[in-house]
């Protein structure tokens, strides 16, 4: 008999012959009429979702997967969150969208202890990503996890070899990567559409304002702190570095650099096709615009980083928090511009237009523009990344999923090098011509900055 409880194992597949064995067994011998069997089957089909996070990101992740009931028979089943104030108005929102209430749990291993899951998806601060997922694979489920894929460099090579070893489908939260206009618009570049795309450059010019000071104090009672901190290092509560806040702070989050910037990294290295790392990166800027008395803000406000590869092409990005204008004729705050020996593209959102050499007028580019988000902090949605991710689950195959786990890990690993290097305040050199070693070329410093100290008993381990 098949092992259910075996990471490889398909409970819908077991059911499916379970319901069928014995020769010469039909629908009415077993008691079922067509139309109950029919039932079953249905859910049987079903993907059974758990979502690890609910505040900020995991709303869109609570609003996809409802809106994938019907289409996708995506049935979300449990919320789980460090925090449990939020259980009670997520809860609300997913009985409204999907008519069934949900379970709520702040443990996040009872949810994978429960083997109803299929898969899960975090919307967790960065410094959970790679050991949930990490604890996921190893309870069987699949796992869509939200950008970028680590906090640390060495942790997402950990979360590959989980996903092979366990054989579990990991889609990483780049939408991009499921929008017709914007593959559309790379395959384009790849086509030769610029000539030979020499630098691709990305923007996230967002606007922030300081968030202010408070002292340590008690956590609240609905917050489990220990589990929220999890992998990170120990600090008392402090409000103003905890929800949303955490992103600003190098224990949890990697700035905006590495919080929208991953989104348009990974569009600058997909349009560059490089899939490999970089052999340099220098990144440089600064906290501007705040009163450090007011804020206490660690990660920088501007930022500017510069990449090179093994064949010299470059990839450039920039983070502006503070005032600014935007930039390229779609009015880009968001987006990116790729360089090449015969013109230039301008991608924002979904909108993407062409140049040929120095002519005003664009000689081609997307079909229809998509509407831009009246206000530029708003949290991407993309539901057909999320039903890209069930397709491939039940698929059961990693080529199926527009932003594997090796996919996402190449482009969250740019943020992350950027701010090894702001951090060290020089240039640093890269193994990146060799494709799996993640190592700084004679430089102990940036290694031991490529993973992290992890708090017992929330460790990442070597063997996963």
């Amino acid at each position: 008999m098949e092992d259910l409880n075996s990471p490889g194992s398909s409970r819908r597949n077991f059911i499916k012959k379970t319901a069928m064995a014995g020769a010469g067994l039909t629908i009415g011998s077993m008691g079922f009429t067509a139309k109950s069997y029919a039932s079953i089957l249905g859910a049987n089909d079903r993907i059974t979702m758990a979502i690890i996070g609910i505040h900020g990101q995991g709303q869109t992740h609570i609003t996809s997967w409802c809106g994938l009931k019907t289409s996708k028979n995506v049935r979300l089943k449990t919320l789980c969150d460090a925090d449990e104030q939020w259980f009670a108005s997520r809860a609300k929102k997913v009985t409204e969208l999907s008519g069934e209430k949900p379970v709520t749990e702040w443990d996040m291993r009872k949810v994978f202890d429960d083997k109803e899951i299929d898969a899960v998806s975090f919307a967790t601060p960065n410094h959970w990503h790679a050991l949930g997922t990490i604890w996921a694979c190893q309870a069987g489920k699949h796992v869509y996890v939200e950008k970028p894929a680590s906090h640390d460099v060495w942790e997402g090579r950990k979360m590959i070899e989980a996903a092979r070893k366990y054989g579990r489908r990991v889609q990483v939260g780049f939408q991009n990567r499921s929008f017709a206009n914007v593959i559309e618009a790379i395959k384009f570049l790849h086509e030769g559409g610029i000539g030979d795309v020499y630098m691709a450059r990305g923007l996230c010019i967002k606007p922030r304002d300081p968030f202010g000071i408070a002292k340590d104090s008690t956590p609240p009672a609905t917050l489990h702190y220990d589990r929220w901190l999890g992998p990170a290092t120990y600090r008392p509560y402090n409000e103003k570095k905890g929800h949303y806040n955490w992103h600003w702070f190098w224990d949890t989050g990697n700035g905006d650099t590495g919080n929208q910037g991953p989104h348009q990294f990974d569009i600058a290295r997909w349009g560059l096709n490089k899939n490999e790392h970089p052999v340099s990166v220098y990144s440089t800027g600064g906290v501007y615009g705040f009163n450090p008395k007011e804020c206490a803000q660690e990660t920088p406000t501007l930022q500017s980083s510069l990449f090179k590869y093994q064949d010299g092409k470059m990839l450039e990005f920039e983070t502006r928090g503070g005032y600014s204008n935007s930039e390229s004729s779609l009015d880009t705050r968001i987006g990116n511009i790729f360089f090449g020996t015969e013109g230039y593209l301008e991608l924002d959102g979904q909108t993407w237009k062409a140049f040929r050499k120095r002519e005003k007028d664009p000689f081609a580019g997307s079909k229809a523009a998509a509407p831009k988000p009246v206000d530029p902090r708003t949290p991407p949605g993309g539901t057909e990344h999320y039903a890209n991710f069930i397709d491939a689950v039940r698929g059961e195959k990693d080529d199926l999923l527009n932003c594997d786990i090796n996919t996402g890990f190449y482009s969250s690993t740019l943020p992350l090098l950027a701010n090894i290097s702001y951090r060290l305040n020089r240039e640093l050199k890269f193994m990146g011509g060799d494709r799996d070693r993640e190592k700084f070329v004679n430089d102990a410093e940036a290694d031991a900055m490529l993973t992290r100290e992890y708090r017992p008993p929330y460790i990442v381990p070597d063997q996963v």
